[in-house]
């Protein structure tokens, strides 16, 4: 499977312009691609200002992902601030190529932004099936949590959408091979690059990584730049199959 990422600054609470910036680049690459990434909350930003720029599920964001990944032949990712009865969620959306569409919502809200304040967490953990492949939905300071993103033999590879800042990009590179050692699956993360309305700057460090914590590929930073990569279930069976360490795994229990 070819994964590609979109590692892009992004319009500060500007959701025509945004999608029109990634409406382009989609385009762009769709022909070498299965699967795009597109960042947490790429149509604004990580903005705490839900009651002004939330769209309605389903609303017109949903319906332009699932329109781009059908016009394009291709499944598209990517999270924005959805509204659902009176409730805001930081929304990730798996559209297929058939258009249709599985959402998983961010289950960890970064307190130190005021995240949790403002929005409500998901408490459903979701796997998508694609191509033949299991594909776990996480959103950024999921990241962080390894019980709640733990392998139960149910998934083999990882997609997080993130606006991981600048100063805590030791943390995002180190974590990032963490989940893909400790898991033995393939983990592609998109990350933004620029400031936002804040004035926190983000670095980018998008990248594809391999069951043994090897990058496949890996986006400069501080600049928009597009990586696509193959994916082999063939090699990732062999790995698991020559080092079952997920025979000996502890079993963990989420309330």
């Amino acid at each position: 499977m070819r994964v590609t990422i979109i590692q892009s600054g992004l319009e500060w609470e500007n959701p025509n312009a945004n999608k029109i910036n990634f409406e382009k680049k989609i385009k762009e690459v769709a022909h070498n691609s299965d699967l795009i990434l597109l960042p947490e909350m790429f149509t604004t930003g990580f903005s705490m200002n839900p009651q002004g720029f939330a769209d309605l599920y389903p609303g017109e964001t949903s319906a332009w992902m699932s329109k781009m990944a059908t016009e394009n032949s291709i499944a598209l990712t990517g999270s924005y601030i959805a509204k659902e009865n009176s409730n805001y969620f930081n929304r990730m959306i798996f559209a297929y190529p058939n258009g249709d569409i599985v959402y998983y919502d961010k289950r960890h809200l970064f307190r130190m932004a005021g995240e949790d304040k403002n929005y409500s967490a998901g408490n459903k953990r979701v796997v998508v099936n694609y191509m033949g492949w299991r594909i776990l939905l996480l959103v950024c300071y999921d990241l962080r949590f390894p019980v709640w993103s733990r392998n139960r033999n149910d998934y083999d590879l990882i997609l997080l959408v993130a606006n991981f800042p600048e100063r805590r990009r030791y943390a995002w590179n180190s974590l990032l091979v963490a989940r893909a050692i400790e898991n033995q699956c393939y983990v592609a993360a998109c990350n933004r690059v620029g400031d936002d309305g804040n004035g926190v700057k983000h670095f980018g460090d998008s990248q594809i990584i391999d069951p043994l914590g090897q990058p496949i590929a890996i986006a400069n930073p501080n600049r928009d730049e597009i990586i696509t990569a193959t994916l082999s279930l063939d090699n990732l069976k062999k790995i698991r199959e020559s080092f079952p360490v997920h025979l000996d795994a502890d079993r963990f229990e989420i309330l």
